[in-house]
């Protein structure tokens, strides 16, 4: 067995033994899905931070600065910027209102304030969170086919069906209380990563300096922030600091805010959640910086991070950064799974159908649930290897345009209505899809998440305003 695959068998065997001791808290479906909110501030953090980053953090971004070079880093900007904004304004209203309201899911956060006799505003949530998450977690199951691909040469089919079963089983068998603390776990090693990377693609190529030089010889455009080539520079740097924008209301990451201790954990968690995914960002655009330096002309920009992995480091290290790799993918993976197995068994099943059933049968059926979800994901990520950079985008954007409206005008508009809600919910969604389908290409590429805010903002408030006056 050689000494990569060694490392990995006892990653896997630490996030096992994690599973097992967390499997008392998955018999209600309060601890199976929030780990019963009791959750400390560090492990809120680490676990917000390296679920919203997933296999698009060292495959996708890196790979993203590798092509464009230094502007990349105006994703680095819109994401502190949309992190942030989602600390301060959204956590803690949001898990006194969870709290208030013995809020187990963000549909039940969406109703909360309202009489849905139709239900109308969980089951839009629960559709768009069903589609979203399957694509999004079909991206991650590309993402760990190029990791195992690009550390141990393995086949890239090969390489999703191995990696999902880990992941299905861990979520499966610990819940979220498995997920957060592997995500604790994950991040230490991701944050590690990401110093180690870029500094030692760094001092291969002789310092920054000759960086710098070599990219200058490439192509000097890689080395100026505002050299937007595929249209207006305002429209291009809007784009990429956009993709901070859905830290507002992805729903994977609501979901940790509702599952800490009380309001002085957040407090503490978003410092260091902040202060921690700078590092991720600024290490994984840099990557892809150096890496071009040092490997101009890769088939694959998206397998630099494990390219340099490979080839700077000795095996057992080379393992661990395999393992990076892996951690940042099952992160998210776990997380998702979680989500929409609760939207179908919570919010379907047990709210939309009136299920009286017991809570652990409840749990239960979201395990099923989550492993059935998991497999679907499997059988499209093995259909054929795509760019995982503009494939979680499209996810992200979707649940963010959908979500983020809907939640601001639930924490902050007291004339909010259902009827707003439910027209900002299918209007942001609804905006960003259309847009990255028919307009995108039109008007320079501008991210589809621009739109859906917009038009879900809109909508929000002006239904609510004209609703409430009734």
């Amino acid at each position: 067995m050689n000494t990569t695959v060694t490392v990995l068998v006892v990653y896997l065997g630490i996030l096992a033994a994690l599973a097992v001791w967390s499997r008392r808290e998955t018999h209600t479906l309060s601890g199976f899905y929030l780990a019963g909110k009791k959750l400390p501030f560090w492990v809120v953090a680490f676990s917000t931070n390296a679920t919203g980053e997933s296999g698009w953090l060292l495959l996708g971004l890196s790979g993203m600065g590798y092509l464009v070079g230094v502007q990349a880093y105006w994703i680095v900007v819109g994401e502190i910027i949309g992190i942030a904004a989602s600390w301060w304004l959204v956590s803690r209203r949001l898990k006194a209102l969870s709290d208030e309201t013995d809020a187990i899911t963000v549909p039940d956060v969406l109703v909360a304030k309202f009489v849905d006799k139709w239900h109308l505003i969980r089951l839009v949530a629960v559709l768009i969170i069903v589609v979203m998450v399957t694509t999004y977690v079909t991206a991650q199951m590309v993402a760990t086919g190029k990791a195992f691909s690009s550390f141990l040469g393995m086949n890239y089919e090969t390489g999703v069906i191995v990696g999902s079963i880990f992941i299905i089983a861990y979520t499966f068998v610990g819940g979220y209380k498995a997920v957060s603390y592997t995500d604790v776990v994950q991040g230490v090693l991701m944050l590690l990563g990401l110093i180690a990377v870029p500094t030692a693609a760094i001092i291969a190529s002789g310092g920054w300096g000759e960086v710098v030089f070599s990219l200058e010889q490439q192509d000097p455009a890689l080395l100026d922030m505002f050299a937007i080539s595929n249209g207006p520079v305002l429209i291009g740097i809007a784009s990429l600091m956009a993709i901070g924008l859905p830290f507002l209301g992805v729903p994977q990451l609501l979901i940790r805010y509702m599952s800490a201790r009380d309001d002085g954990e957040l407090k503490k968690a978003r410092v260091m959640s902040v202060g921690v995914l700078l590092i991720f960002l600024v290490g994984a655009v840099t990557v892809g910086v150096a890496g071009r330096a040092l490997y101009p002309g890769l088939d694959d920009p998206e397998t630099i991070f494990p390219v340099i992995s490979s080839n700077l480091f000795p095996p057992i290290i080379s393992g661990l950064l395999l393992v990076v790799v892996l951690s940042a993918i099952m992160s998210t993976v776990d997380s998702l799974l979680l989500l929409a197995s609760s939207a179908v068994v919570r919010d379907t099943y047990q709210q939309i159908m009136g299920s009286k059933e017991s809570d652990e049968r409840l749990a239960n059926y979201g395990k099923v649930i989550t492993v059935v979800i998991g497999i679907i994901a499997v059988v499209l990520g093995v259909q054929e290897p795509r760019v995982i950079f503009h494939f979680v985008l499209a996810s992200w954007s979707g649940l963010g345009s959908a979500f983020g409206p809907a939640v601001i005008g639930i924490l902050y508009y007291k004339r909010i209505t259902w009827l707003g809600v439910l027209c900002g919910m299918l209007g942001g969604f609804s905006a960003s899809v259309i847009w990255l389908m028919f307009f995108k290409d039109q008007y320079y590429g501008l991210y589809e998440a621009i739109p859906g805010f917009i038009v879900g903002l809109v909508l929000t408030f002006g239904v609510s305003w004209l609703t409430s006056r009734k």
